[in-house]
């Protein structure tokens, strides 16, 4: 490559025939070939490309494609080098060659020499304007855990509405038992039974014990089907009133036998019913009991994750944060997910609980989506000196050494857009090492990928 070459390019203006042969010096000619890729979307922005002549198009991965985004066809339009002024600097998008020609390709550090000495307020001045741009990004990914928080709302909602709904479906149908359960006495009272009657009756329906009936659900309809026809031989007319309870309940043919020997014609029926409506009602409040504890059960799981009401620094349960944060995720952790815990006798640790929480969710987070929805899942603890171990592990396809390389680095990801929790392993690890003065570190093979967390037991309070 020659002088001439850049002299008539824009880009250049101004610089003297000195300048541009340090430039051609320090970098290098690169041949642009249709369909070969010059540089990718995510790598570290290493080199400065200017195009000579020819064409690149710019592509950026969007969802599960590939989008144009841009081209350079225009002699002097550039792309990369960001690492000139900012070592986390990155491709924006991929290059790819479309049409034949050249570029001319500077090393990131030759670049910032060189502008340096050329430019000193310009080099200043950009400088200024990636800080600017390094927090409108902060401020985006701020806005995409926002959304994230949303979607971990709705699985939330989601979690808490199953036993809502059944609490009130429960609650609908124990009016009617309840209304069934007043009819039926009264209808023996009508009956004249004796009391003899009511209290051998109810000694018979003492001696049932719903609780401890496991049947099989087929094993019950065929008991329901039994008991209705042997109430429909009785004479009974609302024996589908009587025989599904009684079922469910474990009650046999030879009860209702028992019951008959003890009952008169007019009171059998009533009787029976009777007592029916008290094993329904004791289901049904039984559902409603166990709805409304698992709605507290959420409710606390939440207050202890976002940590109300508590003070920064603080004795830390972990293995209990990572069970809150279990039931956080627990939409995510059905169908083909196995959650196997592996819990140590860990003593508490002084730690921003809150902070803690948001790391177990990414964590946890990522390994379920690197499974994609089928796989084990592994959490592990123990203790270690004056440390603690957590290790996440899961079944995923595991990361390429360079991916494991670059996993901590600020704004990095494999994910697609709106993926994830939004934190980031880079804030994730900040978390851990400034705010903790602990270390996380990840191994990964095929089908094993491990992010191992050790945090100290005791530590004085850091900003």
């Amino acid at each position: 490559m020659r002088v001439d070459d850049l002299r008539g390019l824009g880009l250049f203006a101004g610089l003297t025939d000195e300048q541009l042969q340090q430039l051609i010096d320090g970098g290098s000619e690169v041949l642009i070939e249709p369909g070969v890729k010059l540089f990718t979307e995510g790598d570290h922005a290493d080199h400065w490309w200017v195009l000579i002549d020819g064409a690149i198009e710019l592509s950026r991965h969007v969802g599960r494609e590939d989008s144009v985004v841009g081209r350079l066809d225009v002699p002097g339009r550039w792309a990369g080098g960001f690492r000139a002024w900012d070592e986390r600097g990155v491709y924006l998008a991929s290059g790819r060659g479309v049409q034949e020609g050249r570029v001319l390709r500077v090393p990131a550090p030759v670049l910032r020499t060189l502008t340096d000495a050329w430019f000193p307020l310009g080099s200043h001045l950009i400088n200024g304007v990636y800080g600017t741009a390094r927090s409108i990004e902060a401020t985006a990914r701020q806005r995409q855990s926002l959304v994230t928080l949303g979607t971990l709302a709705a699985g939330l909602a989601h979690e808490l509405n199953n036993p809502a709904a059944a609490a009130t479906r429960a609650a609908d149908a124990l009016e009617a038992v309840c209304q069934t359960l007043i009819t039926s006495l009264d209808r023996l009272a009508q009956g004249e039974i004796s009391a003899p009657q009511l209290t051998a009756l109810d000694k018979l329906r003492r001696e049932i014990q719903p609780a401890a009936v496991g049947l099989d659900p087929l094993d019950i309809a065929d008991q329901e089907t039994a008991l209705a026809t042997w109430l429909g031989r009785h004479g009974v007319e609302r024996d589908w009133v009587i025989a599904q309870p009684l079922a469910a309940a474990g009650v046999d043919v030879a009860w209702c036998e028992r019951a008959a020997a003890v009952l008169d014609e007019d009171n059998f029926e009533p009787g029976l019913e009777w007592v029916a409506s008290t094993f329904a009602a004791t289901a049904l409040l039984s559902e409603v009991r166990m709805s409304t504890r698992r709605i507290s059960d959420l409710v606390a799981a939440v207050r202890s994750y976002s940590q109300m009401d508590r003070a920064s620094l603080q004795p830390t349960d972990v293995t209990q944060g990572l069970e809150n944060t279990l039931v956080i995720l627990g939409h995510k952790l059905r169908d083909g997910i196995e959650v196997v815990r592996e819990y140590g006798d860990l003593p508490r640790i002084d730690a921003y609980t809150g902070e803690l929480n948001q790391v177990w969710t990414n964590l946890i987070d990522n390994a379920v989506d690197a499974m994609n929805g089928t796989g084990t899942l592994r959490l592990h603890t123990r203790a270690e000196g004056n440390e603690i171990v957590v290790e996440i592990t899961d079944t995923g396809e595991g990361m390429s050494p360079e991916v494991a390389a670059r996993a901590f680095e600020p704004f990095y990801t494999t994910k697609d857009v709106g993926k994830g929790t939004g934190l980031g392993l880079d804030i994730a690890q900040r978390i851990i090492t400034e705010h903790h003065n602990g270390s996380i570190t990840i191994t990964s093979t095929p089908g094993n990928t491990t992010l191992h967390v050790h945090l100290p037991t005791h530590q004085k309070p850091t900003t």
